[in-house]
């Protein structure tokens, strides 16, 4: 089997799961008791809480807050954000149109209790420019949220200078980088980062665990009510051992970052380079400022479902896009959004590698993707009508 849908998932790393079994047989008690043996889970926690800390170039680990993953974490930031923005009249909440649903929904929950949500448009590219955001600042904007890497297209926002210009106007920026860290180096002070979200799993780290960081001086609302873990904003018994696994991974992945980095990019250029040569196809993104890892392309006359399903039967692993939506038949918003037509949008493909994948599994796919591609456009009308010229193409 060949794994390419690391934007989904990851295989959890060794490391992960090293530091993760003494966390269940040894030292699993409740952080939260006071005797001995629950303080060496607590220990393990705040241990873990440092490591994240320093990837993330925070200022101090009581920044870092643990939730159940990404979308809790951008739920957290996001609601925060406007509650505290609507205690001194601001309501007024910027974003981009192909941020992911975690951020979309939460602002459209937002937009019907009464605030006002301006989605950037989205250049061709992927990219959003500071400019952008500086000419969309008011007097009442709460909040700036734009994701650190998107995670269809893969495109790598300026996200350091998109937080100076929130500094300036001294507005809360929020960044969703559940697909950049582990994979990006990532300082939240020199980015001027006010809110950050991340998720565990997708930098070989276990499910179900992610982080909020808080810059300081940053309120927080409550999403879980209960008990007092987390200083307050968190209640619930914390996942010991997925947080010390996340942050092994974490850690992990930082150190190894430049090494990792330099190997998925040269793979991930091949896979651009031999797909480009299908005619009527299209690479979704910047060429250049994009994940290490992300292919993205559209492939006319094609369904991308189609091609998922066939590839799957030659023992490859990949996406349309987003996993969380791959049960929809809409086409991908992202793609919409940097002007892809309906038609076009519906024959995406996404694949993405890290480090475990090797030269021969970029062989066989550049093997398999034309094949397949060919085959569904033979026994396509719409294809016919197009070679035919009944019908006009849209890609060159």
């Amino acid at each position: 089997m060949i794994y390419a849908d690391n934007a989904a998932t990851t295989r959890m790393s060794r490391t992960a799961m090293d530091a993760m079994l003494p966390c269940m047989r040894e030292v699993w008690g409740n952080p939260s008791s006071l005797y001995g043996f629950g303080q060496k889970a607590a220990e393990a926690l705040e241990e873990a809480r440092e490591k994240i800390a320093a990837c993330l170039g925070a200022s101090t680990p009581k920044e870092i807050y643990f939730t159940s993953g990404g979308s809790e974490a951008d739920n957290q930031a996001i609601l925060s954000a406007a509650e505290n923005g609507a205690k001194q009249g601001k309501k007024h909440i910027i974003s981009t149109a192909f941020e992911h649903h975690a951020v979309l929904h939460t602002l459209k929950k937002l937009e019907q209790e009464g605030f006002e949500i301006e989605l950037l448009d989205v250049h061709a590219d992927g990219m959003i420019s500071p400019d952008q955001v500086d000419r969309a600042i008011r007097d009442d904007t709460a909040l700036v949220t734009t994701m650190y890497a998107n995670n269809e297209i893969g495109s790598i926002l300026p996200i350091a200078a998109i937080g100076a210009v929130c500094r300036e106007h001294r507005v809360t920026f929020h960044t969703d980088a559940v697909q950049a860290a582990g994979h990006l180096p990532i300082d939240v002070q020199k980015e001027n980062i006010d809110l950050l979200s991340l998720s565990g799993h997708k930098f070989h780290g276990p499910k179900g665990v992610g982080v909020l960081y808080v810059r300081k001086g940053v309120s927080l609302r409550n999403l879980i009510e209960g008990g007092a873990q987390e200083r307050g904003k968190r209640a619930g018994t914390e996942n010991v051992p997925a947080i010390v696994g996340m942050a092994a991974a974490l850690s992990e992945a930082c150190s190894r970052m430049a090494e990792d980095t330099n190997k998925v990019v040269a793979m991930r250029q091949r896979l651009m380079d031999g797909l480009a040569k299908i005619p009527h196809s299209i690479l979704n993104g910047d060429p250049e400022k994009r994940l290490p890892g992300n292919v993205s392309f559209c492939f006319e006359g094609i369904e991308g479902e189609s091609l998922l399903l066939l590839l799957d039967d030659r023992g490859i692993c990949a996406s349309s896009g987003s996993a969380c939506t791959s049960g929809s038949l809409d086409p991908s918003h992202v793609l919409l959004s940097i002007g892809r037509p309906h038609e076009i949008a519906h024959g995406s493909l996404r694949l993405s590698l890290c480090a475990d994948n090797t030269e021969e599994d970029v062989d066989k796919i550049l093997q398999a993707v034309p094949e397949v591609v060919a085959y569904l456009r033979s026994i396509s009308p719409l294809w016919m009508d197009k070679m035919s010229g009944k019908r006009p193409f849209i890609l060159s």
